[in-house]
């Protein structure tokens, strides 16, 4: 396997009343292409701050991002918004569905943002529909749809245009265990099938646990568990 993302020296640090927060203190780790990791922790710890800065969403401190050989931090804001687009897929605890559109439309937006014709990304939308098990609810607007259906649409809009990594924030978060645990398998058949790598940072050690590769986020950096 080769190198998907390699973190160097990774710091992250706000400004709060003054005060310096540093909430990432030098992390340094790497993603080979079809891994799959997990990042737990406490509330507040950075998890969401350390995706947001792998999914180029924010920029670190200091320190390096490293994307399939290439450095983000080197690269302008339009040049990191083609690589969010075409390369890395988000799946957040709340799912950001557009409500005033349809199930297919959602996760057609990606593909018409890409540039493709509007039959190419909605051909392309059914059938992940379909693969996540929503063929019949295609049609149907978000506030038409149960929490959990809620949450593969988006991660069937998180892989529409065929990501090489999925950063995925509480994904399970807002569900109830027997649906969370559909979304769980849902991300592993995505790696087993596709080869998809993804990061998920979870409160559930149990999910961590079936991902395998594990670290702990705490104090500012990351410890293996």
């Amino acid at each position: 396997m080769s190198k998907l993302l390699q973190v160097q020296a990774l710091r992250k640090s706000f400004s709060e009343a003054g005060e310096e927060i540093r909430v990432l203190r030098g992390l340094d780790f790497e993603l080979e292409e079809g891994q799959r990791m997990a990042i737990v922790g406490e509330s507040g710890v950075g998890k969401s701050t350390l995706l947001h800065i792998l999914g180029t969403l924010d920029r670190p401190s200091s320190g390096q991002v490293i994307y399939r050989g290439r450095d983000l931090s080197t690269m302008d804001e339009e040049t990191l918004s083609g690589i969010r687009n075409r390369e890395i897929g988000f799946i957040f605890q709340f799912h950001y569905l557009l409500p005033d559109f349809t199930a297919l439309e959602n996760v057609m937006l990606p593909a018409l943002i890409r540039g493709w014709k509007r039959e190419r990304a909605r051909q392309s939308a059914g059938r992940i529909l379909e693969m996540v098990g929503l063929k019949e609810r295609m049609s149907h607007r978000p506030g038409k749809l149960s929490g959990g259906e809620q949450q593969r649409v988006a991660v069937a809009r998180s892989i529409v245009l065929e990501p090489q990594v999925i950063l995925a924030d509480e994904p399970t978060g807002d569900l109830d265990p027997a649906t969370g645990e559909e979304i769980q398998n849902l991300l592993f058949r995505l790696n087993e099938e596709r080869r998809v790598a993804f990061v998920v940072a979870t409160h559930n050690r149990g999910f961590a646990a079936r991902v395998g590769c594990r670290m702990e986020l705490k104090d500012g950096q990351l410890f293996p568990i």
